[in-house]
């Protein structure tokens, strides 16, 4: 199984414009196992080190910005100085749960926003990121 899993990534990387390197292919298999989710460099190089992957904390951060630059992944920088990584590339917003730092995907269809600004001359509007900050209510 895992023999398909890798094969399957290696076509992924190579239709992003990547060589598939054993480093890249090891990554992006730890990254894209667990479905759409939302991780720093070092929760992936945690990750990386649990299952015996030998890369340095440089090269787990190198290889999402790689993977950000072929449009695999997103960019989701937050106030607290944290960068996440976003597996779903799909234009969606987010939660974050203060205290245990948590991002947690809102739907889209759950979100309409209105009155955007006119961006600059010869500007388009790309992206709009909505992050919603949460926090247990203090009783």
């Amino acid at each position: 199984m895992a023999v398909v899993a890798d094969l399957a990534i290696e076509t992924r990387l190579r239709m992003a414009g990547l060589r598939p390197t054993r480093q890249r292919v090891a990554l992006a298999d730890l990254l894209f196992a667990k479905g759409d989710r939302h991780l720093t460099v070092e929760q992936l190089h945690e990750e990386a080190a649990a299952a015996n992957v030998p890369v340095s904390l440089a090269t787990v951060y190198n290889t999402l910005h790689q993977f950000t630059g072929a449009g695999m992944i997103r960019v989701l920088a937050l106030e607290n100085a944290k960068t996440y990584f976003d597996t779903n590339v799909a234009d969606h917003n987010h939660f974050f749960v203060e205290g245990p730092n948590e991002v947690l995907d809102i739907a889209m269809s759950n979100l309409e926003i209105d009155n955007l600004p006119e961006p600059p001359e010869g500007m388009e509007i790309a992206h709009v990121d909505v992050v919603i900050r949460l926090r247990p209510i203090q009783r």
